[in-house]
């Protein structure tokens, strides 16, 4: 029987491939400029961290920008699945930042808020849903995937090098180091098989 009377809500798949780089995009709740707040992206490499310790997964390239972030992971032996993952720092994050924002008594987290029906309220900080995700298995896609990522914030006018962003893993690409301040979440290169094309 037909349904197409009822409302279509979109569903990504993940899949969870042994040996598979993960792309992870998701963005802000509508897409607004939260993460322009330093100690707000502090808070989230500290929550990265914990998710990428906790459920088995190695950070190799990221970035924060203003409404958005990309994430590249790659996944250890003992690894959760990707919902899993996400949910592991999106969530405590989204719970410290409002906590923030109450002791604050800040006029955003009305704006955060969603009055689904009476008596009942969500704050939300990251856009409903799984955002976007895409599997990659060989090592030249990953390449092009990171110099992707790390061009975010030139395409963007922010900055004329990737490597002058701070809130990105281009920095640490190159060899470069970087200040104390802002704490980056732990990043990992990928394993030499890998880069070598052994990963199909």
């Amino acid at each position: 029987m037909s349904h197409s009377w009822l409302p279509h809500r979109k569903r990504i798949r993940h899949y969870h491939d042994p040996g598979h780089c993960h792309e992870l995009t998701f963005s802000c709740f509508r897409r607004l400029p939260l993460l322009t707040n330093d100690a707000w992206r502090n808070l989230l490499s500290e929550q990265i961290d914990r998710a990428t310790q906790r459920h088995g997964y190695d950070l190799t390239a990221f970035v924060y920008m203003p409404e958005h972030v990309h994430l590249l992971v790659y996944p250890g032996p003992n690894v959760s699945t990707i919902d899993q993952f996400l949910s592991g720092f999106k969530r405590p994050f989204s719970v410290r930042v409002k906590r923030l924002l109450q002791e604050a008594d800040s006029p955003l987290l009305d704006q955060l808020t969603v009055h689904q029906r009476p008596g009942i309220e969500t704050f939300r900080f990251w856009q409903e849903g799984p955002g976007y995700d895409r599997n990659l298995d060989r090592a030249e896609t990953v390449l092009a995937a990171i110099d992707y990522i790390h061009r975010n914030p030139m395409r963007r006018g922010l900055v004329e090098r990737s490597i002058d962003w701070p809130w990105s893993s281009a920095r640490w690409s190159e060899g470069l180091p970087y200040s104390e301040d802002p704490r980056i979440p732990q990043l990992k290169k990928l394993p030499a098989e890998f880069l070598a094309g052994a990963a199909r």
